[in-house]
């Protein structure tokens, strides 16, 4: 470097990329093309960012092919700008000005990561690097020993550097390490023998069985809750959550005023004991989840029969290319070898004609594979509630005009709060009372039914989506490649009209 830019710090930006990208691709004859043609940054596997003086990490969102990245020996302060690279294994980041671990969430292919020469104070915010084989740390602020404990959730590793942080001056520091972290091979560069792990063992024994016993429980009860929703999450698939249970019978009265009051009526608690409650809703929590497997099968059918028909469809274009590109060299030769102006032109011609029908022919090809999808979308009707709720609805009314009557009367022995009392002062009071109950239940039924169409629809409308954007970007990439194949033939036969004139 001429000058002194040494001192001023640097920014990751197109030039830096493309710069380090060039230098560090291939150097061969592809190398050449690739420099022609510009880098594609998202087929980069390896980059180098060493001693660049970079001060924040930017820019590299469109390297996802990334494997192995080197930023060490810059004067970095923050992790971040890393999210998109979940395809790296290697990470190094050593030799910075780096104060906090974060940034690492989606890197959960991470095998190798290194952090040293740092100013890191605690291991943390890296609970999703389950397949870590190597960390390395050393050289940081570590000073609290049982911080180490931490890595115990990391059943892959087998390397740990910690060497030169405040915690290796303990006494107890590798025995502790070599208890809690019984898989480790190598600490601090060196194979833990047999003799610490024997040490160890002897002397966190009971600490370490008590932990093993509460990270037991712990995984139990992670396992439980995760059974739960990956149950949950069939049934929002299926578009029938909490149709298992007495969640719908529940809120129809939740939020119905009168009910309270109607219970008062004389027979309506054995009405309310044969409503047959979260059984209603079960024939469409069945019906829903068998139709959700149907569902899946169409789709996964409609994906095989699409991917077949593209393949198909390419074997038969890459035939019409084959034969033509045999017509062609065939041709090419001729026109090379001809005397006759008159017969070059018509040969030429001819060619140029050729080369549009191909240019056609190769069109239609693709414009016949844009096909439809049909996936059958049946859904339950809640039909069979609805009728539960009108047969309910019917016996309530007659309770509640026999009840009306024997008040006109002076018959009623039961005791009945004011309230009630108040509903029986006329008949139309008593009616409204019962009709307003009666659809507050139908609009929580209606809701509910509303709610599983809404959320099929969407699916529905979701994966179309999905399928025409592929089809899209498949068509669009196709177009381009036959083209291109189109003008290289093209640009051949213009080549050759120039020789012989």
């Amino acid at each position: 470097e001429s000058g002194d830019p040494e001192t001023l710090p640097s920014l990751v930006d197109e030039e830096l990329l493309q710069k380090a990208v060039e230098e560090q691709g291939p150097q061969d004859q592809a190398g050449q093309i690739a420099k022609e043609e510009g880098m594609q940054y998202d087929e980069v596997s390896q980059l180098r960012l060493d001693y660049k003086n970079i001060l924040k990490i930017d820019h590299l969102w469109q390297f996802t092919s990334l494997t192995k990245l080197q930023l060490d020996n810059n004067i970095i302060e923050k992790i971040e700008g890393l999210g998109r690279l979940t395809n790296l294994k290697w990470l190094d980041l050593s030799f910075n000005n780096i104060e906090g671990i974060e940034g690492l969430d989606t890197l959960v292919k991470l095998e190798d990561l290194s952090l040293c020469n740092n100013r890191i104070s605690v291991i943390e915010n890296m609970d999703t690097l389950l397949n870590l084989h190597v960390l390395s740390i050393g050289n940081n602020f570590l000073a609290q020993l049982e911080n180490v404990i931490y890595l115990r959730k990391f059943k892959n590793l087998r390397t740990l550097n910690l060497a030169g942080n405040p915690i290796c001056k303990e006494d107890r520091y590798k025995i502790f390490v070599a208890a809690y972290l019984p898989e480790l091979v190598y600490l601090d560069f060196r194979l833990l023998d047999e003799q610490t792990r024997e040490q160890a063992f002897g002397k966190y024994q009971y600490a370490i069985e008590e932990m093993r016993h509460n990270e037991a429980q712990e995984r139990r009860a992670m396992d439980a809750r995760q059974e739960q929703e990956d149950e949950l999450q069939l049934h929002r698939d299926a578009f029938v959550e909490l149709l298992n249970g007495p969640y719908l019978f529940d809120s129809m009265y939740a939020d119905d005023a009168e009910a309270a009051k109607l219970a008062y009526l004389p027979g309506v608690s054995v009405l309310l004991e044969t409503y047959p409650s979260p059984y209603s809703v079960l024939s469409v929590f069945e019906i829903g989840l068998a139709q959700r497997g149907r569902r899946e099968d169409e789709v996964k059918s409609f994906f095989d029969c699409s991917r077949e028909a593209v393949d198909d469809n390419q074997q038969r274009a890459a035939q019409i290319a084959a034969d033509f590109e045999k017509a062609r060299r065939q041709v090419m030769s001729e026109i090379q070898q001809a005397t006759d102006a008159r017969l070059l032109e018509a040969q030429l011609n001819h060619c140029s004609e050729e080369i549009n029908q191909l240019c056609d022919s190769l069109m239609t090809q693709e414009l016949q594979l844009v096909d439809q999808l049909e996936v059958c979308v049946c859904v339950p009707t809640f039909a069979q509630c609805r009728d539960l709720e009108n047969h309910h609805h019917e016996k309530l009314l007659e309770i509640a005009v026999a009840t009306l009557e024997r008040v006109a009367k002076n018959e009623l022995e039961e005791d009945m709060p004011d309230d009630v009392r108040m509903l029986f002062v006329d008949k139309d009071t008593v009616i409204n009372a019962v009709s307003a109950s009666h659809d507050t239940h139908l609009m929580k039924i209606d809701n509910r039914e509303d709610e599983l169409m809404t959320s099929c629809n969407s699916w529905m409308s979701a994966l179309m989506k999905s399928v025409q954007d592929e089809e899209v970007k498949r068509n669009r990439k196709r177009i381009s490649e036959i083209h291109n194949y189109i003008d290289y033939v093209r640009d051949q036969l213009d080549e050759m009209q120039h020789e012989h004139h």
